[in-house]
């Protein structure tokens, strides 16, 4: 009986440092948004321990997790995460990276979506060179949208057109 309460006590102690690691890491694992008044969508992101803003999203309705990166032109999916989503290689493209010259290949996101922002027909590029499950959240993304950082935060934009 006192094995069996050890092992139900460190269970419970591994999932609850589990769960302390992840949301250190990505302290927007539920990303919320709120809505301005002119209808614009301002999605709240907070950094993480290493000073990088993470969130939890979605690429075609299915959950994936965002790096933001405003130092790369496109988002960038790991290959394997791009065979997972059933994304289609486009062309080939030379792109240089912080690890040097690769080859990576186009394709479009029907569908980005970060809190209540979504966009459609996203530019994308399918990086080989990439390992782990980190999408890089870049420009073709961000361009579309207004940001502030200040005191840790980071504020998106969304202003909808029409």
């Amino acid at each position: 009986m006192l094995a069996a309460a050890w092992i139900v006590i460190i269970a419970v102690v591994s999932m609850l440092f589990t769960d302390l690691l992840q949301g250190q890491h990505n302290p927007n694992q539920d990303v919320s948004s709120e809505r301005g008044a002119a209808g614009e969508v301002h999605v709240r992101l907070r950094e993480n321990r290493q000073g990088h803003y993470l969130a939890s999203g979605r690429i075609n309705d299915a959950p994936v997790l965002f790096l933001l990166d405003t130092g790369a032109t496109d988002v960038s999916v790991p290959a394997d995460l791009a065979r997972r989503l059933g994304l289609t290689r486009g062309a080939a493209v030379r792109a240089r990276t912080a690890n040097g010259v690769i080859t990576t290949w186009r394709t479009t996101l029907e569908q980005v979506q970060l809190g209540d922002i979504v966009l459609h027909d996203v530019r994308a590029s399918i990086n080989p060179g990439m390992s782990g499950h980190e999408v890089l959240l870049g420009m073709s993304f961000l361009r579309e949208l207004d940001f502030v950082q200040r005191d840790g935060t980071l504020v998106l934009t969304h202003r909808q057109a029409g």
